[in-house]
């Protein structure tokens, strides 16, 4: 292992250091988290609207898989299929949009 000649003077300066224990040491803060004054209303509507929005293309993308599997119906059985094979990617999206809100709940508890 190469050591550049700076950084090998301070470690031989200094001589070996214990690890820290890990019951010591120092404590990090952990606060709620909280919205800037006067931003929290403006981030619910825009919270809001992006639902809406997904809600939107939620329904327009099941729209268009039934539309795909109603026009592949006869003779076009690959166009059928992309459209049944959409439904699970659409209701995904769905879903995980529905528990956003929770999924990152969990990891600010």
């Amino acid at each position: 292992m190469f050591l550049p000649p700076h950084l090998l003077g301070l470690i031989l300066l200094t001589g070996p250091q214990a690890a820290p224990s890990p019951g010591g040491g120092l404590q990090v803060p952990d606060p709620a988290p909280s919205p800037p004054p006067g931003l929290d209303e403006k981030v619910n509507t825009l919270l809001g609207w992006g639902k809406w929005a997904v809600l939107i293309c939620g329904v327009a993308g099941l729209f268009i898989c039934a539309g795909q599997m109603a026009i592949g119906r006869k003779n076009r059985s690959t166009f059928a299929a992309d459209g049944a094979t959409g439904i699970p990617w659409v209701l995904g999206g769905l879903s995980l949009a529905a528990t956003a809100s929770a999924i990152v709940g969990v990891f600010f508890k």
